[in-house]
């Protein structure tokens, strides 16, 4: 088995086609057929099935991808490494993020890495807590900011900010609320909020659960800029991470209270694989997105 089988494969998996597979590699569609068939007699397996909607990959093929995709991405970072030495980042970046993070600081923080670092290639996921550790237990991301898990998930977790949640409103709210709104108060609220598949909705849950607070929102959405639009032109109101506006609350007309008794904190953490430490392009990443998250809350109060 060698190393361009690999390539050649794990390719073909992420395309789909062989067309397309072929065009990514520079290579003729032929010889990327002709290395695949080897492969897999070699293994003694279907790694493929032609279909109309391409190659679809077998149980054998799915096992395969989840077992080399790891490897051969340890083999990129570490040949970036190797070339890291005038002092020039290069390679390629690949990282996830919650959206409620994302939205506050990544068009901000990836301008500033490209400006910094030109010759890197930078690819962003967005998605739900579990799934983005998943993946960098998986191998197909190098780290991911999410929020602290409950459980642990044999990664290394470096804790970046703690973080208020905040009640939000519209600015032509007509209920009455004082400065600094008490937990208990708020399921007396119209709420948006979003489905109990997301994670900061599993936060609050279980600050409603340990106050014996009835958290039932009127709606729920998944969508955090859907929810925002949403309670700058109703009567709704929501319960969000300050970042979630940060910059933005005159541009979406919002006003925000302070949760006390108690106070709702998130934990914001970068994951990490403990076998395969960041290539210092992903580790400069990180260190700006961390930066820019801290920056951000020591800010001031809104």
């Amino acid at each position: 088995m060698e190393l361009r089988q690999i390539q050649y494969f794990v390719c073909l998996f992420e395309e789909g086609t062989v067309t397309r597979a072929a065009k990514r590699l520079n290579i003729v569609q032929p010889a990327l057929s002709m290395q695949i068939a080897k492969l897999e007699e070699e293994l003694g397996q279907k790694l493929f099935e032609r279909s109309q909607q391409g190659m679809q990959p077998t149980n054998a093929g799915r096992q395969m991808y989840r077992l080399f995709l790891p490897i051969l991405r340890d083999i990129v970072h570490a040949r970036d490494q190797l070339l890291h030495t005038d002092g020039e980042l290069s390679g390629h970046v690949n990282v996830g993020m919650i959206a409620s993070i994302a939205q506050g600081v990544l068009a901000d923080a990836l301008r500033e890495y490209a400006e910094l670092h030109p010759k890197v290639s930078v690819t962003v996921a967005d998605g739900y807590s579990t799934m983005l550790a998943d993946w960098v237990a998986g191998g197909q991301l190098d780290a991911a900011v999410i929020n602290k898990p409950r459980r642990p998930l044999g990664l290394n977790m470096e804790h970046i900010i703690d973080e208020d949640l905040t009640l939000i409103t519209g600015t032509d709210y007509r209920q009455s609320l004082p400065p600094s709104v008490p937990f208990r108060m708020v399921q007396e609220l119209e709420l948006a909020l979003p489905t109990r598949h997301h994670g900061l909705r599993a936060i609050l849950e279980s600050f409603a659960q340990a106050e014996d607070v009835d958290l039932s929102p009127k709606l729920e959405t998944d969508s955090v800029i859907s929810i925002l639009k949403l309670v700058e032109r109703t009567q709704f109101a929501t319960i969000l991470p300050r970042i979630s506006i940060a910059n933005r609350q005159e541009l979406y007309g919002l006003r925000c209270y302070p949760i006390i008794s108690p106070r709702l904190v998130r934990q914001v953490v970068c994951v990490t694989h403990p076998r395969r430490p960041l290539n210092p392009a992903s580790a400069a990443f990180i260190s700006i997105i961390t930066k820019r998250l801290r920056s951000l809350d020591a800010g001031p109060e809104h």
